[in-house]
């Protein structure tokens, strides 16, 4: 089962400020909650680029720690970019950062289609846990921006999921 999760934040700031944040692969580990135990592992450069492969290790759960790679694959100079799983956690996992310049600063939107391995308990373990994880793991990005930036760590507005059903932001 494919799944998709997304979120949007207004940013009250000069877009080519968020960019330049985002932007910058060694700002990832201030977007990630702590409890994850993120830890890069590969040499960053100043900027992302197409093409570039961030391998990290995360644990989810104490005493398990997991291999991910991801390749930024798409790079559109101050609107967007994505990253792409080659390796890891998830059986598909493809994340579009979307940047829109707005009145009084930046509409940024996150959309994340993702998978499961594991057939039917893949499924199940999405439903029981997984989501729920992810959704924590934004709300955590969204209050880091809202402190970095300043604004509310709510998102903009609600957006449906493939289902439908708006998300629970």
């Amino acid at each position: 089962m494919v799944s998709t999760l997304v979120r949007e934040q207004f940013i009250p700031a000069r877009p080519e400020v968020v960019w330049d944040f985002f932007a910058t692969p060694r700002n990832l580990d201030a977007l990630t909650p702590p409890d994850l135990r993120f830890h890069i592992r590969s040499a960053l450069p100043e900027r992302m680029y197409a093409g570039q492969l961030i391998e990290y290790r995360i644990s989810p759960l104490p005493g398990l720690w997991l291999g991910w790679l991801t390749e930024i694959r798409h790079v559109r100079e101050g609107r967007y970019f994505v990253d792409e799983q080659r390796f890891g956690p998830y059986r598909f996992w493809y994340h579009e950062h979307h940047f829109e310049a707005v009145e009084g600063g930046v509409r940024m939107t996150d959309r994340v289609t993702y998978s499961v391995a594991w057939g039917w308990l893949g499924t199940l373990l999405d439903r029981a846990w997984v989501r729920r994880r992810l959704e924590q793991i934004f709300d955590f990005r969204a209050q880091r921006v809202a402190d970095i930036f300043g604004g509310a760590a709510a998102p903009a507005s609600p957006r449906p999921d493939q289902s439908g059903v708006p998300l629970s932001l």
